[in-house]
């Protein structure tokens, strides 16, 4: 008689369920490769389209290229320079005459109109310096007076003179004639004739009293007037205790404080003239020859970054920085607000003689063999394309240029004129306008009249706006 073993001491039925879990987890498996497969393959292909380089020809036998829109632009930014802004002219106020500085009618930052009292000296001492030298001046002019008074004395004498020598020559000329007819004797009519004789001589001494006379208030005048200049010197002085604004502007510096003794020609204020403001900024000597005096600049201040001022060059400095070899250039732009101060952060850019072109990639250009020109460094370039750079002398080139939609797209080859060169890009002078459509890469050479595939990462108008 046989005794089966329970079902849980049966090996073989212990290891039944472990087989048939594993069946089914292979065919589990086997039935999700499918879908997991179908799932990867379609970024794949994407992947394998983005990467494949744009001369590769996925079935449909179509070049593919990438294309932009042509936009002008310039080829060199204009390089930027930095300074301050100060003042288009600074002036002091000084002390013409010695003093004590009584008082300040002004503070640093206040505006001041030209012709504004903006400072008082003390002038007590002026004050009696000129009621000295007035005091001076009338005793001067009294004795003009007197002089005066002389001359008319001495012309009252030189006429009793002159009428007493006119008697005196009739009384000898009347004895004279009595002598010679006997009736009078010699001894008289000689006494006569030397009575005119000496009357002659005494209205002789009062012309000439006369004339000294005049010559001493001639004298005395000019002592007047030497005095009157005197005083009015010693005014003007007076009025140099009220110091004056020369200039309409703002305080920038107090350099005296009031109760300080100010010796003539003593700094008092600093003023400027803020209707105008200038930076000075350093110019390398390699681009000075692009620069003149009078030529337009663009000036932003961080001060006031959404605004642009325009100005000019006012001044190049004739001397150099021997250890920089850099030249300051003096750059002046309208301040009518006022609201440009001093010591602002200024950046200027020098305006380019050359208008906007249009600009394009250097690969965009073709060869003559019908190769594309590709972009060198400034550092290896040949001695041909150093030419090339000079805009003077332009050369002839070809573009590509896309015409149709994006799946019906040809090319029509365009000769263009090509100005400079420059990190990889290219100035078009003329043969193509803006907002044309042109090849910027293809993987071939192409041919006029070609139909070609544009690349999804060609730069459309919306894409180039976008950037």
């Amino acid at each position: 008689m046989r005794h089966d073993k329970p079902l849980s001491e049966n090996p073989v039925a212990k290891q039944q369920p472990k087989r048939n879990f594993a069946i089914f987890l292979l065919i589990s498996l086997g039935l999700s490769l499918p879908t997991l497969t179908g799932c990867n393959s379609l970024p794949k292909a994407e992947a394998e389209a983005q990467s494949r380089p744009p001369g590769a020809q996925p079935g449909g036998g179509k070049t593919a290229v990438d294309v932009a829109t042509a936009q002008t632009g310039v080829l060199n930014e204009p390089r930027k320079y930095t300074g301050s802004t100060r003042p288009a002219r600074e002036v002091s106020l000084r002390a013409q005459a010695e003093g004590r500085l009584l008082n300040l009618q002004v503070g640093v930052g206040d505006s001041v109109k030209q012709g504004q009292i903006l400072a008082q000296l003390d002038d007590s001492i002026l004050i009696t310096n000129v009621q000295q030298e007035q005091a001076e001046l009338g005793a001067l002019q009294a004795e003009v007076a007197r002089a005066q008074t002389q001359v008319k004395n001495a012309q009252a004498l030189a006429a009793q003179a002159k009428a007493e020598q006119q008697q005196a020559q009739v009384d000898a000329e009347r004895l004279r004639s009595l002598q010679n007819s006997g009736v009078v004797p010699a001894q008289q009519a000689e006494l006569a004739r030397t009575a005119a004789i000496t009357a002659q001589q005494k209205y002789n001494a009062a012309i000439a009293q006369i004339d000294t006379e005049q010559q001493a208030v001639a004298a005395a005048k000019g002592r007047v007037s030497a005095q009157s200049a005197a005083v009015a010197q010693t005014k003007e002085r007076q009025s140099y205790a009220l110091l004056a604004s020369p200039i309409t502007g703002v305080v920038l510096e107090q350099v005296s404080e009031p109760g300080n003794l100010v010796q003539p020609g003593g700094e008092v204020l600093r003023l400027g003239d803020f209707s105008q403001v200038k930076v000075v900024v350093p110019v390398s000597e390699l681009e000075l020859s692009n620069i003149r005096v009078g030529q337009s600049v663009t000036v932003r201040l961080d001060a006031f970054p959404k605004e642009t001022f325009s100005g000019q060059v006012t001044r190049i400095s004739p001397a150099a920085d021997q250890a920089a070899l850099q030249v300051p250039i003096e750059v002046t732009i309208g301040n009518r607000t006022g609201k440009v101060g001093s010591g602002l952060l200024a950046r200027v850019s020098f305006a380019t003689n050359t208008g906007q072109k249009i600009i394009v990639p250097q690969t965009a250009l073709q060869e003559e063999g019908g190769q594309s020109r590709q972009p060198q460094s400034n550092t290896q370039a040949s001695p041909t394309q150093r030419e090339s750079n000079n805009p003077s002398s332009p050369s002839q080139g070809t573009v590509f240029v896309v015409a149709g939609a994006q799946e019906q797209a040809t090319v029509k080859a365009r000769q263009v004129k090509i100005g400079a060169r420059t990190n990889g890009k290219v100035e078009i002078l003329s043969g193509l306008q803006p907002g044309e459509r042109f090849v910027t890469r293809s993987g071939k050479p192409l041919k006029d009249g070609e139909t070609v595939r544009v690349s999804i990462l060609s730069k459309t108008p919306e894409k180039q706006e976008q950037r």
